[in-house]
């Protein structure tokens, strides 16, 4: 057994099931390559890994494939789907276990704020992104 341990294929799969799955949802198709590039080191130490939806509908469609996401980041105001009817489906049929919600917007109103908290929002972040400050979030959820 101590072999095992001290083999690089341990520390290959240890680092694996510790990787953070992380889906954005968001409908500006940009904000891949801005978190890539934000997160390249983590994703490059295999610490996160990231997929992208550009609608609530798509996000779900991902979720429902049995994909799992340990974070959610998701934009409030996209067309079709709002960010807000799904937190509510996410927090509705995912809870074994229940994703971290994070709740992002370009509009930090009180209205919007009390919303995502009632439906169950895990954290609040306001547009631009504040990398440095989203980075010991998730750090922190680690």
């Amino acid at each position: 057994m101590e072999n095992i341990r001290n083999s690089a294929l341990f520390y290959q799969y240890k680092s694996y099931i510790h990787q953070m799955k992380i889906l954005v949802v968001d409908d500006e198709k940009d904000v891949q390559v801005l978190f890539e590039q934000r997160f390249r080191k983590e994703i490059r130490n295999k610490e996160m890994e990231f997929a992208f939806a550009y609608s609530g509908e798509d996000a779900l469609t991902y979720l429902n494939q049995l994909h799992e996401a340990v974070l959610i980041l998701s934009d409030i105001n996209m067309p079709g789907m709002s960010g807000l009817e799904l937190l509510r489906h996410i927090k509705e049929k995912h809870h074994q276990p229940p994703p971290v919600v994070m709740m992002i917007t370009a509009y930090g109103d009180a209205e919007n704020y009390n919303t995502a908290m009632k439906l169950g929002a895990d954290d609040f972040l306001t547009k631009p992104l504040e990398f440095s400050l989203l980075k010991e979030k998730l750090k922190a959820i680690q």
